[in-house]
């Protein structure tokens, strides 16, 4: 069974950084899009930044390029997001998704198949 678990999320002040990770089971990542999505209240789900680990090409929304980066262990089967500069339009629930034979520039305009159940991120003033 394909399971992606969230970690990482919390209370953070403005300016702050938090890393989440994704432990992924059930598949490894070869020729996998994975990555980050986020839903914050009242708002529809977005994508934030993944990772294609056929050719490591990344895709970051414009809102998070240069505060957050994407890696990711493909040893430990898991994703990480290390978000810097947090500020309070970052909070969301952030979620991990992957889906195989993917583009991680589709992060930018649809869904990817798999889901985790979320993380939630709270970015005080």
């Amino acid at each position: 069974e394909v399971q992606l678990v969230e970690s990482g999320g919390g209370l953070v002040q403005a300016g702050g950084s938090l890393r989440l990770s994704c432990a992924a089971s059930g598949f490894t990542f070869d020729d996998y899009t994975i990555g980050w999505f986020r839903q914050a209240p009242g708002k529809e789900r977005e994508g934030v930044s993944c990772i294609s680990s056929s050719d490591g090409s990344t895709y970051y929304a414009d809102s998070v390029k240069g505060r957050f980066t994407i890696s990711s262990d493909d040893a430990k089967n898991t994703l990480y997001l290390r978000m810097n500069s947090l500020k309070p339009e970052d909070t969301a629930v952030y979620y991990c998704a992957a889906e195989e034979f993917a583009k991680a520039t589709m992060c930018g305009y649809r869904y990817l198949e798999v889901w985790g159940q979320g993380t939630l991120v709270t970015v005080s003033s």
